[in-house]
């Protein structure tokens, strides 16, 4: 029964008029060209499909306005039209500043729906206001989840996951929000920018929209675990690992020992442990999620030649305790699972997290006082058996293991 609910919500009238919305007109869209979509645009064959299926129409000049910015209006209209189911529950008046706009109807069936939660706009709904990315993913995820339970777990799932974009390092993405970004990014309905950022407060254009929604219709019929990212970001949100997601290996003791501390043997310092996360090289075209976070084209070469090595990078936050403390008191008093090498790239300064010191060690851990929150990497090798362990100051223990041995 949720199987046929979730196809009949999301079922899309082929040839839905949409009359009201601007930019969505009544021009017949089948075969239409816009002169201002040129044969080489990005976004042609996600906006000639978004209109053949109806979601869109271009303007009575013959343009389609691909640059425009989609309002808060126009995508509730555009989420609420696509559906061709009733709502369970009829939402009225519930924005004051809707009562004379012409998607009155259409914001509260999405709110009906499940896409918007008023809570969130308290202050009214602002419906000419340019919807933002970070809305955006609110607003799919929660249409996601509000037709099958899953996608609704995996929104508690997400809320404390590694997120591989900037925003999420700094200036951090709250646990409210993170949980949807980390939905839509798993389906891959939205990705994150070549800079590394999600683009939280950028506006969304027609063309991309163009792009997502369709991406949407196809993610509303298939089940959150069929989604590979997906997966990865539950495990890390839960298990703070995602390695028996995407590698042969396991970790023992992972979530018992994540926070907990551990001493230097040599008396310099001490750690705490966060999560370890790996990445598959062994298809590079199509490594795991996390793969961009860590690795860039520079290092493809190195893995090409060490076939069935697998790169593992763990976070920690550091506590020197000796003064004066550097990477020789480090190496030298961890030689467990908590002890690694700096990543081998410059994908730590392309999205905001930190990894070891190169050069001038001893001033970057004393500008850091009192711990440096950093991430390291160790290579484990497909042919391993016993890959290691860890054992922390309360006597907890963390092993890692190859399930293929």
């Amino acid at each position: 029964m949720k199987t046929m609910k979730r196809v009949i919500l999301f079922f899309i009238i082929g040839c839905l008029a949409l009359p009201g919305l601007p930019g969505i007109l009544s021009a017949e869209a089948k075969g239409m060209s816009f002169k201002d979509v040129s044969a080489t645009h990005w976004a042609k064959d996600s906006i000639s499909a978004a209109v053949n299926a109806g979601y869109f129409k271009g303007y009575s000049n013959g343009t389609f306005q691909p640059e425009a910015t989609i309002t808060r209006a126009e995508f509730a209209a555009l989420l609420s039209r696509v559906s061709k189911a009733e709502a369970s529950t009829e939402i009225e008046n519930i924005f004051s500043d809707l009562n004379t706009h012409w998607s009155k109807k259409e914001v509260e069936k999405a709110v009906a729906l499940g896409f918007i939660d008023p809570k969130n706009y308290p202050d009214g709904f602002q419906p000419d206001t340019a919807l933002t990315r970070e809305e955006m993913a609110i607003w799919l995820s929660s249409g996601l989840a509000a037709v099958d339970e899953d996608y609704k777990q995996a929104l508690l799932d997400t809320k404390e996951t590694l997120i591989p974009v900037k925003e999420y390092f700094k200036p951090g993405i709250p646990s409210s929000k993170a949980g949807h970004i980390a939905v839509a990014m798993g389906t891959k309905l939205m990705s994150g920018y070549p800079d590394g950022s999600f683009g939280m407060k950028k506006t969304t254009t027609r063309a991309e929209t163009s792009a997502i929604l369709l991406r949407f219709v196809k993610a509303a019929t298939k089940k959150a675990d069929s989604f590979p990212a997906l997966n990865e970001l539950r495990a890390v949100g839960t298990e703070k690992n995602n390695l028996e997601v995407v590698t042969p290996f396991e970790a023992d003791g992972v979530t018992e020992t994540v926070g907990k501390i551990g001493t230097f043997k040599n008396k310099a310092g001490k750690l705490v442990y966060h999560r370890m996360i790996a990445v598959n090289v062994e298809n590079w075209s199509e490594k795991s999620f996390y793969g961009d976070l860590f690795l860039d084209e520079s290092d493809k070469e190195f893995f090409k030649k060490h076939k069935g090595l697998f790169p593992i990078f763990t976070e920690l936050t550091i506590y020197p305790k000796t003064k004066g403390f550097g990477l020789d008191h480090y190496r030298s008093g961890i030689t467990n699972l908590m002890g690694g090498s700096a990543t081998h790239n410059s994908q730590y300064k392309k999205y905001g997290y930190e990894t070891l010191p190169v050069t001038d060690d001893k001033d970057f851990f004393a500008k850091r006082s009192p711990g440096a929150k950093l991430w390291v990497v160790s290579y484990y090798n497909l042919e391993e058996d016993n890959l290691g362990s860890a054992l922390f100051d309360d006597g907890s223990i963390l092993i890692l293991s190859n399930t293929k041995k």
